[in-house]
């Protein structure tokens, strides 16, 4: 590992010395933002007609690009507003912000272009998707809430765990894999009521981008996929609010300056009312949610920008006051941004994250507490060495906080007895470095290394088991069961209870064929120390999670990817072809008959085994005319393997390879949207998947006069297809109204033909025939809405 590591860094310091004796250049950066709010534009393209260069905006619309003397046609680009041009004459170094205006508005001398998502041809980038939060708005929603996690799943490679589940699956990975984070920040739970909305207010979102494969050396902790979610920063130059009312919602954002192009703020809410007309029909049973988003941003000088960001939401379960149920998320997040040079930016971030969860049981007198708290402080750079070559390096610390439950009696006349399962705690810092460079006019390489590290913290009393094997197996009923420990051992506060370390490498690379298309390939490993403890495919807030220990390890990813990416008629479309491998060390796995609730020894029911994923994403996106949209479908498989430890011992599924819970080998999506009139749009998604995978009852036998259903192998079998037809149809009465109150009209039909998608089969003996029959449980029929969006 050592040598290994040595290699990676000489390699990388041959390229950097090449790149700090290169000529000298000046140097042309700056910001680029929307005109009228001056916010801030993620992924903005810069590009030099003249030598055909490009960058593009980091997270906080900064850009740099380094020129030979000279003068320059500078051309600006976003999508959803017009393109600019502007000379510019390098002969030293240039600080300039651009402002942008929407393509919607007449504009003079400039260039108008439409909605584009062309493939970005030259850069090593991979694997990656994006969406603006106007392209989240078009699409059919259930129940008219606009939907950011349900949007993710038109895209290649990722599937939902079933109709009505939380989380979402990439690539074949569990929903634990992914780390999905708001302005910086871990948030845990991606759902509101159980999986029907999530937690993300569309109204505050500025951009959003999933990282699925190639991800970059600065983000770690999980193995699937990466979701960035940024927050807008608030108009500094008018106050306008933004909202919407609908048939079981509403929501209401408010945005201004504080001080004028400086300062501002924004403020944002959601809240569901359904359960107050179960409340009108005399009905006890109620289930609703609220959060709120919040953001304040401070323009200290030309060089320092100051942020706070935060997000708070509950959701809450009532069941005629006999069982009552909490849960959400609690972020909040400091930043500060400073740029040393025209060449070197800086962001430190310090984040407080908390997701809680709380239970209360009336009939037996029983409160139950539980959650997760983290605290992050990031520093990361980014430098601009040259034209050529870009750095971005720093480093993080998490300091993470576990409650796994903690019981307390309701009532005097409760007999349940207090109880505290012992608190988990840990540290996890982290560094990295990682490069981009170009290497001739049609290689660009991306390359890094990132060095994690995992220390599990007392204080805790653990057990010790002989030949430190928690879970024994039973050679005459070949079976699995907890092991008896033979002692415990006490650590104090702070004390390391076990410790891991990891080289995680990353590299892509683009070989550009032409102007319109290219072939990328990449490599990264990845390391996960945190395990969501659920026997379950789709996540529930039930779950617990727990940190790696000398019982539990790390899970440890290698993902290789090839691609062709592709534009036809002047970037009109794009086409996107990836293959992907994903091997998993350490997967852990259940024994049958695990009780994982309220388990203190939570190791005696674990397995440790492997897992791979791989297949084929197909995304062919219509970027220009009138009608837009895209295709996308992926032919993938998802197995596990938990072989025995020793001869003799069966394994999980006698040993062999079994399909995971998130399986999906055929997965399309076809979305649309077409503009009829200026006031008429209609969007349409059709989605289609196969079935979850499952395990059925093959045969029976009696025992006591009571039918036993005998199970075939672990999820050999297959829950019928899932498919449903969502449309959408916007009507926007004043479309040439930019100033003063807009208004628009959505209609929208969830499942339009009426699908009953299986949630759950379950198995029974029928009371009058005596027969077996499976029972489809279904959540969603057709389901229309009505949503009336404002803002002023």
């Amino acid at each position: 590992m050592i040598l290994r590591t040595k290699g990676y860094l000489t390699v990388f310091l041959i390229m950097f010395l090449g790149s700090v004796f290169a000529q000298e250049k000046f140097t042309l950066s700056g910001t680029i933002a929307d005109g009228s709010s001056n916010e801030t534009l993620i992924g903005a393209s810069v590009y030099i007609k003249e030598v055909q260069k490009a960058a593009t905006t980091n997270e906080y619309g900064f850009f740099s690009i380094s020129l030979p003397p000279g003068t320059y046609t500078v051309q600006i680009s976003y999508v959803s507003f017009a393109t600019q041009e502007e000379t510019i004459v390098l002969t030293s170094n240039v600080r300039k912000n651009f402002s942008l205006t929407s393509s919607s508005q007449e504009l003079q001398e400039v260039v108008i272009s439409g909605d584009q998502r062309k493939a970005d041809i030259r850069k090593p980038e991979m694997s990656v998707n994006r969406l603006s939060s106007e392209e989240i708005k078009k699409m059919p929603v259930v129940m008219g809430e606009v939907d950011v996690l349900k949007s993710l799943l038109t895209l290649p490679g990722v599937t939902n765990a079933g109709e009505g589940a939380s989380g979402f699956n990439v690539r074949g990975g569990s929903a634990d894999q992914n780390l999905i984070l708001l302005d910086e920040a871990t948030i845990f739970n991606s759902s509101h009521l159980f999986g029907f909305f999530s937690v993300f207010n569309a109204d505050a979102i500025k951009d959003l981008k999933l990282y699925k494969g190639g991800i970059p050396a600065r983000y770690g902790g999980r193995l699937s996929s990466v979701l960035d979610i940024y927050q807008k920063e608030g108009n500094k130059k008018e106050y306008h609010m933004t909202g919407g009312i609908g048939a079981i919602s509403s929501r209401l954002l408010a945005e201004g300056p504080i001080v004028k192009d400086k300062a501002s703020f924004l403020i944002g809410g959601r809240a569901s009312y359904a359960h107050l007309f179960l409340k009108l029909a005399d009905n006890d049973n109620s289930a609703y949610f609220y959060d709120l988003n919040t953001k304040l941003s401070y323009n200290i000088g030309r060089n320092d920008n100051l942020y706070l960001s935060g997000y708070f939401g509950r959701d809450l379960l009532d069941i005629s006051d006999s069982f009552n149920n909490v849960y959400g998320n609690a972020v909040l997040n400091l930043r500060w941004n400073h740029l040393f040079s025209d060449k070197l930016f800086s962001n430190t971030s310090l984040i407080y994250s908390d997701y809680y969860y709380g239970l209360e049981l009336g009939f037996i007198g029983l409160k139950w507490d539980s959650g997760i708290k983290n605290y992050n402080f990031k520093y990361d750079l980014k430098h601009y060495i040259s034209d050529k070559f870009k750095l971005n390096y720093g480093l993080n610390t998490i300091y993470y906080d576990f409650n796994p439950g903690t019981i307390t009696p309701m009532g005097s006349d409760s007999a349940i007895n207090p109880d505290q399962l012992e608190k988990k705690h840990a540290f996890e810092p982290a560094a990295y470095i990682d490069a981009e460079q170009e290497l001739t006019e049609n290689i660009t390489v991306s390359y890094g290394i990132r060095y994690s590290m995992f220390y599990r913290l007392g204080s805790q009393t653990l057990n010790t088991y002989a030949n430190n094997q928690s879970v024994t197996f039973d050679n005459e009923l070949k079976i699995y069961e907890k092991a008896t420990p033979t002692g415990t051992r006490t650590y104090g506060s702070g004390e390391t209870i076990a410790d891991f370390n990891n080289f995680e490498p990353r590299a892509s690379i683009a070989y550009k064929l032409n102007d319109n298309q290219s072939v990328k390939a990449s490599y990264n490993r990845m390391a996960q120390y945190l395990h969501l403890i659920t026997n379950t495919s789709s996540p529930t807030p039930l779950d617990v999670w727990a940190p790696s220990d000398d019982f539990v390890k790390p899970e440890l990813l290698d993902q290789f990817a090839v691609g062709y990416f592709r534009n036809f008629k002047d970037d009109a479309y794009t086409l996107e072809v990836e293959s992907f491998y994903k091997k998993i060390k350490n997967k852990l796995d259940y024994i049958d008959g695990a009780d994982l609730i309220a388990n203190k020894a939570i190791e005696q029911v674990l397995l440790s085994g492997k897992a791979r994923s791989y297949g084929l994403e197909v995304l062919f996106r219509k970027n220009r005319g009138d009608l837009t949209g895209w295709v996308s479908y992926t032919l993938s498989r998802s197995e596990q393997q938990t072989p025995g430890r020793a001869p003799g011992e069966t394994g999980i599924n006698n040993g062999e390879w079994y399909r995971t819970g998130y399986d999906k080998l055929h997965n399309l999506s076809v979305t649309g949207s077409y503009q009829l009139t200026d006031k008429w749009s209609f969007g349409t998604i059709f989605a289609l998947q196969s079935g979850q995978a499952a395990t059925y009852p093959v045969g029976q036998y009696q025992y006591g006069g009571v039918n036993v259903p005998v199970f075939g192998g672990r999820n050999s079998q297959r829950m019928p297809m899932y498919h449903h037809l969502d449309v959408s149809a916007t009507y926007t009465p004043k479309p040439e109204k930019k100033k003063g109150w807009q208004g628009e009209w959505v209609f929208s039909i969830y499942n339009l033909y009426n699908r009953h998608n299986a949630a759950s089969i379950t198995f029974r003996q029928n009371e009058d025939s005596g027969r077996n029959e499976a029972v489809r449980l279904s959540i969603f029929g057709i389901i229309p809405s009505v949503t009336y969006n404002f803002k002023f």
